[in-house]
């Protein structure tokens, strides 16, 4: 079942960014900030964006004897988070849709099938993406447990600092456009 952005639930967090503040210990999470794709009563589903693997994405085209006839074999792949690591995401801008494309927001959709990684390698994909090994997933509850104990910054996505902004700046990128400098806050909580 295809769900599009206009689907949304009131106090959903789809298409926003969850920043980890400088406390959150969680080696798969520490300085992260992850792309928030779905997001309902029953768990979330995100993919980070700015944690790389040392793959290239030509060597992914390479698994899959695929020529490399595109300008983009030099893209980073990332590490999306450690649910099915060996599963590859593409997050892309909205100018074409695949087998199994989800539509996040007007910008920016989802697609975890071979036919957008076939396309990527002919030349003839999306415009944007960001290319992923894994994602990161909660149970129902378990997020808004992580936000209410101050794990989690949100903002609205930025589909410029997906796409546009070097993957070591994304996590600074985003927390600024809360104006919040995060290397600035401390790691650890204090009580008055």
């Amino acid at each position: 079942m295809k769900t599009s952005y206009d689907e949304l639930t009131p106090g959903s967090l789809r298409d926003h960014f969850l920043i980890a503040m400088p406390g959150l210990n969680d080696s798969s999470f520490a300085h992260t900030v992850t792309y928030i794709c779905e997001h309902s009563d029953k768990g979330a589903m995100g993919v980070v964006i700015n944690t790389a693997t040392p793959m290239l994405l030509k060597e992914i085209f390479s698994q899959m004897d695929l020529d490399d006839l595109s300008d983009q074999g030099d893209l980073i792949v990332m590490s999306g988070g450690p649910v099915q690591p060996e599963r590859g995401f593409v997050l892309h801008s909205n100018e074409a849709k695949w087998q199994s494309t989800l539509e996040i927001s007007p910008d920016i959709s989802l697609t975890a099938s071979r036919d957008i990684i076939t396309a990527l390698a002919e030349g003839r994909g999306p415009k944007q993406c960001l290319i992923a090994l894994g994602y990161a997933g909660w149970g129902e509850g378990q997020l808004e447990a992580e936000i209410a104990a101050n794990s989690w910054l949100t903002v609205p996505a930025d589909k410029d600092i997906i796409f546009n902004t070097r993957f070591e700046d994304r996590w600074t990128s985003a927390a600024q456009t809360l104006g919040i400098d995060v290397t600035l806050i401390s790691s650890t909580a204090g009580h008055a």
